[in-house]
């Protein structure tokens, strides 16, 4: 079976990893320091700060950014979960935003819509990699003095306008580092931002409120704004509610290694894609979906069809599936799902959209063989189903 997705792992990453366990520091230490360093500079970002997860990261961004009770957060409907989740973990309410039928993402002008007296912040999810209208965004931000905050999740190494996300205009910007993300830890997440106040907020709630990691503390043992027995590296102070955020050195070894080759196989996503979409154009019952004209550069987490008819999606997934080809549906919008249902308006492109869309497998080591393969399987059902012609 042809996996939807596969992370890209080398012997680079086990030597990686193998230094860590032998270093005897496994946990928050220099390791992800390097990283965040280096993920600032790559994006060109003043501050960036690891954290075990991407739900993580969107999380602790809206709480040191101040979101809570009452307030409501603009989320978009068709993305995972951790979106909509993130806004509930601070008590205040997600308010859910139909999509951009062709490319997925936020629609703009429902999310204006949909803004209150209560309404604090808004959350663009840059999906598959192809990054939002961000400039509607900001103004639209600015007119009702919203938040901004990128969810990144599938945008590791996407441009918008020439500059990588990440390093945008934005209050901050958040990535996740799961397994089968363009660059993976196995687990793990990053906030970026402009804000150093946010970044030093945003430390000591991924480290449970406490002022100073373990391994600060072994890098600073004298400091004069402490009491005197400051000098000692047992020494800290819990200074507000936090969390267990933070990410391991095991994490950060990882993902050294995978933010050297993530421009190398972004740019194999790409190439897959083109095989695809060179197949799909031929057809006249399903297409892909589009890449706007505002000067992006996709990091193609995903590729995804969309067919004329609901029903055909379904056929497809299951022929696919007979031919060794595993597909998968992203997303169901979070607003039809049971826990959310009850808060929640019609979006009926979303409603629409997502019963015509199937994710092709996509992943850097995905063979050129295996794409043409995938394509021309697809091309086949369509000459063999009779309900996948326009109607």
């Amino acid at each position: 079976m042809i996996q939807v997705f596969k992370p890209s792992i080398g012997e680079e990453e086990i030597a990686a990893v193998e230094e860590v366990l032998r270093s005897g520091w496994l946990g928050l230490g220099p390791k992800t320091k390097d990283f965040e360093n280096q993920f600032a500079e790559y994006v060109d970002a003043s501050f960036a700060v690891g954290m075990n997860s991407g739900t993580a990261a969107l999380h602790l961004a809206l709480v040191a950014l101040g979101v809570g009770p009452h307030d409501e957060v603009l989320v978009p409907t068709i993305t995972f979960v951790s979106t909509a989740l993130a806004p509930v973990y601070c008590g205040a309410k997600p308010v859910f935003v139909d999509a951009d039928p062709e490319t997925l993402c936020m629609n703009v002008a429902d999310a204006e819509q949909r803004i209150t007296e209560k309404t604090k912040a808004i959350m663009p999810v840059h999906y598959g990699g192809h990054p939002c209208d961000m400039e509607a965004i900001w103004r639209l931000a600015g007119t009702h003095n919203l938040l901004v905050i990128e969810d990144a999740a599938h945008a590791c190494g996407a441009k918008y306008r020439g500059h990588r996300i990440g390093g945008l205009q934005s209050d901050a910007t958040c990535f996740s580092f799961h397994a089968v993300k363009n660059l993976t830890t196995g687990e793990g997440g990053m906030v970026t931002t402009e804000s150093e106040y946010i970044d030093r907020r945003l430390r000591q709630l991924r480290w449970c409120g406490i002022d100073k990691t373990t391994w600060g503390r072994t890098e600073a043992i004298m400091d004069e704004a402490r009491p005197s027995y400051g000098k000692y590296g047992w020494y800290y102070e819990v200074v507000t509610l936090g969390y267990k955020a933070h990410m391991s050195d095991i994490a950060a070894a990882i993902g050294l290694v995978q933010l050297e080759k993530l421009d190398r196989l972004n740019a194999r996503r790409r190439e897959i894609a083109g095989i695809y979409s060179d197949i799909i154009a031929s057809l006249d019952w399903c297409r892909p979906l589009a890449v706007y004209d505002y000067n992006v550069e996709t990091s193609q987490h995903n590729y995804v069809i969309k067919v004329n008819e609901i029903g055909t999606r379904d056929r497809l997934n299951l022929y696919l599936k007979e031919k060794g080809i595993a597909t998968g549906v992203h997303y169901t919008p979070i607003h039809l799902q049971p826990y959310f249902a009850s808060q929640s308006t019609p979006l009926p492109l979303a409603e629409d959209v997502w019963r015509r869309i199937l994710t092709l497998p996509m992943y850097p080591d995905l063979t050129d063989e295996q794409a043409y393969y995938i394509g021309r399987t697809i091309k086949e059902f369509g000459e063999h189903d009779g309900k996948a012609a326009i109607t």
